[in-house]
């Protein structure tokens, strides 16, 4: 912990889920976390949940998808912090579960702005940073999706945005090696979060059948994710699949 102590985390969609699941476990990693997300209370109560203070824990409201509000955000983490040592791109959203002709434009670009531009445009900022620092450096890990690989039906709109996020990591892999920036991906299926609560209760399979799924402990994400996160930066987890055991991923459909 102590070779954290000066690091600094920056988790968006922190206020609950995976988001303020990666922000605990960061925090109890001896980093200083940021937690972001659209709506300030929801973060400051996630960071008294956590047991964070004023000292170790930053909140500040964001909308990813919006570029002026991701540089007024990484504005905020260098005045408090100074630096970032990680970026976890972990906001997202999905659409309706109805058929892709029926989806209206405006609630396809909702996910494409949330989930693919709010992980480039944060990704933009941090390297950024993370290229003019000293030490230079530091890690981007973002959240992909066992959708990217094996898509449930009726969801186009974010299998289509978390596919584009696997691009997206090896392209800043790539990019960020003569600068120290190292980059990868964590594929989470079936936390038990709010967004999953509809899986245990029944969700729709490949073959139009409605079956309940098992979930496992969202703490485990935070822990797997804190792993990717602690590793020297000659070292990288370019890609991380972490489900429920027993959720339909291997042999779906």
């Amino acid at each position: 912990m102590s070779q954290m102590k000066n690091k600094v985390a920056l988790v968006t969609g922190a206020g609950a889920g995976i988001g303020k699941s990666a922000a605990n476990a960061l925090l109890k990693g001896g980093y200083k976390v940021v937690l972001t997300g659209r709506t300030l209370e929801r973060l400051q109560k996630a960071i008294v949940d956590i047991g964070g203070n004023s000292e170790n824990c930053l909140a500040v409201a964001c909308d990813v998808g919006k570029p002026e509000q991701v540089k007024s955000l990484f504005s905020e983490v260098k005045k408090h912090f100074g630096r970032i040592d990680v970026l976890f791109n972990n906001a997202g959203m999905g659409a309706p579960g109805i058929p892709m002709e029926d989806l209206t434009y405006e609630q396809w670009m909702n996910v494409v702005n949330t989930n693919l531009c709010g992980a480039f445009l944060c990704s933009q900022e941090a390297i950024r940073m993370m290229k003019m620092q000293s030490p230079q450096g530091g890690r981007i890990i973002n959240n992909g999706s066992i959708s990217a690989h094996a898509p449930r039906p009726m969801s186009a709109p974010y299998t289509a945005t978390k596919h584009a996020i696997s691009g997206l990591t090896k392209t800043i892999a790539l990019d960020g090696r003569p600068f120290n920036i190292a980059c990868g991906q964590i594929d989470i299926g079936n936390a038990a979060t709010e967004m999953t609560e509809r899986m245990a209760a029944g969700i729709i399979q490949a073959d139009l059948s409605i079956k309940a799924e098992p979930r496992m402990n969202v703490d485990h994400v935070g822990e797997a994710l804190l792993h990717m996160a602690q590793l020297p930066l000659e070292s990288n987890i370019l890609s991380m699949t972490i489900m429920a055991t027993n959720m339909p991923f291997v042999g779906r459909g």
